[in-house]
């Protein structure tokens, strides 16, 4: 992202409740996901209901394109995300996905509980996230976020639980891909970390509680070094470039289990799997998305 931000964990190779994060230059952290002091994190009720708005993020590399870790000029015509399940809480002690402790909530919402598919790329490069939904909510912090990655079950995207179509370019070779993926993924995360506070509702206001998606995990990105953790993790575009055919690129998770690399395709999984963020602040995969697996090293 021109903003580095995002991570993955594997779909299939992740151990329950493996924590997601990243840090500025794409390197995961002890502390971004707890960095909130716990003094500031501590549910402030204070009585009376506010606004509480879910927006959805797919940042600078989704809404203004990007260049891959391997020299690909990626431009979005469509990010589309169906999430499910989505709820915000207020956690004493606040939640810390580093660790692999219980949630504990005095308050929780739900924002969310059907599919709803946003296309993370709408707007020019300079839209504000995506709206997903608004909520009467109770006064205090939401130092805490759930929601799930679900298959759509309508339209164009009916199947997918993240469908990616644009156009990549290198060298004067153009590439239109749409890549889909129906992998479900399930993910607990606690306090937004970025520049401003988020989750934070005082008085009769309304505030901003946030998913967000990385997927600079997924293809790199040119202006990280590249023995950067992001890049030495990220797939690239060049095994997906490998697949085209004629200036076309059409694959679903199945085409690509069998046609990548084994090593590329673990490393798509991985990606796919660390999407969801709250910011720069971590999230844990919960669930049997999370089964079967050995955590990935730490950097």
């Amino acid at each position: 992202m021109r903003k580095p931000l995002l991570i993955l964990a594997s779909l299939t190779f992740l151990a329950p409740g493996i924590l997601l994060g990243c840090s500025e230059n794409g390197v995961q952290t002890e502390t971004q996901a707890g960095a909130p002091a716990a003094q500031e994190t501590q549910t402030q009720a204070q009585g009376g209901e506010g606004t509480l708005q879910l927006v959805a993020n797919g940042e600078d590399f989704v809404r203004q394109g990007f260049v891959t870790k391997d020299g690909w000029q990626i431009d979005f015509e469509h990010v589309y995300v169906t999430l499910d399940d989505v709820t915000a809480y207020q956690t004493d002690p606040p939640f810390d996905p580093d660790k692999s402790g219980e949630l504990k909530a005095t308050e929780k919402l739900t924002l969310l509980d059907e599919p709803k598919t946003v296309d993370l790329a709408a707007g020019d490069g300079d839209a504000a996230p995506i709206t997903v939904t608004s909520q009467p909510a109770p006064m205090g912090t939401y130092n805490a976020l759930s929601w799930n990655l679900v298959e759509a079950n309508q339209g164009s995207v009916e199947g997918s639980t993240i469908l990616l179509e644009g156009t990549a370019e290198k060298e004067g070779r153009i590439i239109n891909f749409t890549i889909s993926f129906d992998k479900p993924l399930e993910y607990t995360c606690g306090q937004y970390v970025g520049e401003e506070r988020k989750g934070i509702l005082k008085n009769t206001d309304q505030t901003e509680i946030e998913t967000t998606f990385h997927f600079d995990h997924i293809f790199g990105d040119a202006n990280a070094p590249e023995d950067d953790a992001l890049n030495q993790d990220a797939i690239g575009f060049e095994p997906f470039a490998a697949l085209a055919q004629e200036g076309t690129l059409k694959a679903d998770r199945a085409m690509l289990k069998q046609e990548l690399p084994s090593e590329d395709y673990q490393k798509l999984e991985e990606a796919i799997a660390g999407l969801g963020h709250v910011g720069e602040g971590h999230c844990r995969i919960e669930g049997a998305t999370a089964q079967g697996s050995e955590p990935p090293s730490p950097e």
